[in-house]
């Protein structure tokens, strides 16, 4: 009997230990859908990459691809369509359900891959990125995520979408080249609409069916002011621009320290991945041990110092360093955030996370805009300056970030 008593607490002890453990361990199902999901991504994300590295080398070819400006479009206007329907899309995926959305969206995505693979003119491929670009899902599938996954979970599910990203474009870093030689520009643009029909496969019979749209929804004008997705908003701006505008600069300083460009895949690749491992500890501290604030305050601040470093290093190696640095930042910050829109808008996740999209595109856009006016004007040197400067007033504004909704908690907005 003395034996059993003493035992007793012990076995509590256990007990407690592995329901925790279980607690901390993501269910098959978000497994399935996280994973489904992140492979949506990454399908569409790798043939987009594809053409990065080698449209502007093809498009001269073509019988109109003189004209920088017009390559620039081409280049350019799948973004702008994804700014001016995330938005739409997303509030649909609120009304109509998930599923609807992401397949309609991916059918677009794949007309404009066939269009732009049987255009012989800038044209034809104009019209067809214009296309693929109206296929906006990504708020949709971030919306999906938050549907079909715990609180506690939600960011690891996030991080598995960022990582595919970020494979996808070392990848394509890797392979664009060897397959434009081999199946040409066409070729590429077929192969984009393949994978979209597999993406639309996986979403039809892989993606778990998500919970039926929400019948109470904010009202659009609470969620686009509601001050925490607001900070949100613009630090998804900030990142991507700096994140656009510093690219312009470091392909060129890689080379200038003796790395040609079709070997600058290997730099990107091995501190992307890297760049994972490293991550880790951070999205522990912030999720396991409720640190999100500190971790994200921490993450743009590390940002910014990238920026300075960047305009003041020489050296391959050091040029390697602050690389890595960054991308460990970046990858911290594209997980953790849209994690956190889907905490404070549960109610509205679809308009939310399109607002989040929409803010997101438009970095894109303008961190090319005026950072090629900063290099052309200024100098290299004032890219980084004035990426730290945009980093610099994210920082000041999400200092007054309070701390998310508990898990378990609705993330509802507060009327702004």
């Amino acid at each position: 009997m003395p034996s059993i008593q003493s035992s007793s607490p012990d076995a509590a002890v256990a007990d407690k230990t592995q329901a925790t453990a279980e607690r901390d361990r993501m269910t098959r199902a978000e497994l399935r859908a996280s994973l489904s999901l992140a492979s949506i991504f990454a399908l569409r994300m790798l043939g987009l990459f594809l053409i990065l590295p080698v449209f502007a080398e093809y498009a001269r070819t073509l019988p109109d691809g003189h004209d920088a400006q017009r390559v620039g479009l081409a280049m350019g206007i799948y973004g702008l369509m994804q700014a001016f329907l995330h938005i739409p899309l997303g509030w649909l995926s609120d009304r109509v359900g998930r599923k609807p959305v992401m397949v309609a969206g991916l059918l677009l995505f794949v007309a404009g891959g066939l269009v732009a693979a049987f255009s012989d003119t800038l044209s034809g491929i104009i019209v067809g990125r214009a296309l693929q670009g109206m296929g906006a899902i990504s708020a949709a599938i971030t919306a999906c995520i938050a549907d079909l996954t715990r609180e506690r979970h939600r960011t690891k599910a996030m991080a598995m979408v960022g990582g595919s990203i970020g494979l996808t474009f070392a990848l394509s870093l890797v392979i664009a080249s060897p397959l434009l030689h081999s199946i040409g520009m066409p070729g590429i643009f077929v192969l984009m609409s393949v994978f979209g029909v597999v993406a639309i496969g996986v979403t039809l019979f892989l993606v778990p069916n998500p919970p039926p749209p929400h019948p109470v929804h904010l009202p659009f004008r609470q969620v686009l002011l509601n001050p925490d997705l607001a900070r949100l908003n613009v630090g998804v701006l900030a990142l991507h621009a700096s994140q656009v505008a510093m690219f312009m600069v470091v392909p060129a300083m890689l080379t200038d320290a003796g790395v040609p460009l079709d070997q600058h895949w290997k730099i990107y690749l091995p501190v992307v991945l890297v760049s994972f491992l490293l991550m880790l500890g951070p999205m522990m501290a912030a999720e396991r041990y409720g640190r999100v604030r500190p971790v994200l305050l921490g993450a743009v601040a590390l940002m910014t110092a990238v920026q300075l470093l960047f305009a003041a290093v020489h050296g391959l190696w050091s040029i390697v360093g602050v690389l890595l640095l960054f991308f460990v930042a970046f990858n911290v910050l594209e997980a953790m955030q849209p994690s956190l829109v889907s905490r404070y808008a549960a109610a509205s996740r679809g308009a939310a996370l399109g607002i989040y999209n929409t803010t997101q595109a438009l970095g894109l856009f303008l961190g090319g805009a005026v950072g090629g006016w900063l290099l052309k004007h200024e100098g290299r040197s004032a890219v980084f300056v004035g990426c730290a400067v945009v980093l610099l007033v994210w920082l000041i504004i999400a200092w007054s970030m309070k701390a998310p909704p508990a898990r378990g908690q609705s993330g509802a907005p507060a009327a702004a």
